[in-house]
């Protein structure tokens, strides 16, 4: 059985490039607790929470609850549940899953692969995160459920896997003259750009060209609040805060809040901005919540005005 492909392929419900990463981050979720304990179960009134914390923060922005992917991921064949009743899920309903103990565990023939073949379970892991999260966010998703990953753990890869375009970077941060976007942040060693990345607006995960289009030059910070859904890109190609986002340092106002309503840095005259649907994904399926108003800025003076006024 190829577990790779298996797990490439991942029954999902999927409409109009929406995002539905509740299996996967179950999987990885069993994943990282098989780590710690292979033997274990995993009780659905022990993990809920969890597993709603996960969904919270790495999920798209509607309500949704754990209780589907536990009892839906056994149809993939890399998923059991049983009960006190025996093998079998009692349903998807959440107080169906509490009142029958659920208990879910990674299927049989997978944990006896993963026994066999260790390197197996971070190879299973990178499908799964470069399939459905950005890179932005891998790091610390794994550090969130507790999963260990080596850096060469990447073996072989479905066949069928899409591959990056290397040249994007250099055609986006050259498109926005080597400044953040939403910041203007430039900073170099010599001449060499530093913690300045080409962002996708829609992951390239979920369908998004490796075009300039679908791109933004960002700042590693604004990179990591963007993939996190605090900011996002507006009508009239003006920067979202997310009402969610609270900071009170004079850091987090002037470095996030104050971005509420300026209109984005670039790109340079004759390159494309970012086309509508790529901002329209980008808002229904990462930014979260209602956008933060613009402050009202005073209109800056003229160099005429300077001359006249005291």
């Amino acid at each position: 059985m190829d577990w790779l492909e298996r797990t490439a392929t991942l029954r999902q419900w999927t409409k109009g490039g929406a995002r539905a990463p509740h299996k996967p981050l179950l999987f990885l979720y069993a994943l990282g607790r098989f780590q710690q304990d292979a033997d274990g179960g995993l009780f659905y009134s022990a993990v809920e929470e969890d597993l709603k914390r996960l969904l919270a923060e790495y999920g798209p922005p509607n309500r949704t609850t754990p209780a589907y992917p536990f009892h839906h991921l056994a149809s993939d064949g890399v998923w059991e549940v049983r009960t006190d009743r025996g093998p079998g899920s009692p349903g998807s309903a959440v107080r169906e899953l509490r009142a029958a103990r659920a208990v879910g565990q990674l299927a049989p023939e997978l944990r006896a692969a993963l026994r066999r073949e260790p390197s197996l379970l971070g190879r299973l892991a990178r499908v799964l995160l470069d399939q459905h999260f950005p890179p932005s966010l891998h790091s610390e998703l794994c550090e969130a459920i507790g999963l260990e990953l080596e850096p060469t753990e990447t073996g072989r890869l479905p066949s069928a896997r899409r591959q990056r375009d290397r040249r994007m970077r250099e055609l986006v941060l050259t498109a926005y003259e080597y400044q953040c976007a939403f910041c203007g942040y430039d900073g170099r060693i010599g001449a060499v750009p530093v913690g300045l990345e080409a962002a996708h607006v829609r992951w390239w995960a979920f369908g998004g060209p490796d075009d300039v289009d679908n791109g933004l030059c960002l700042c590693s910070l604004h990179h990591k609040l963007f993939d996190k859904g605090v900011l996002g890109v507006g009508d009239g190609h003006r920067v979202l805060v997310s009402q969610h986002f609270v900071g009170r340092s004079p850091a987090a106002r002037e470095h996030v809040i104050a971005l509420a309503g300026r209109p984005l840095i670039g790109p340079q005259p004759g390159v494309r901005s970012v086309a509508a649907h790529h901002r329209s994904w980008h808002t229904s399926q990462v930014f979260h919540g209602t956008p933060r108003p613009g402050a009202d800025r005073p209109r800056s003076r003229s160099r005429e005005d300077s001359r006249t006024r005291p």
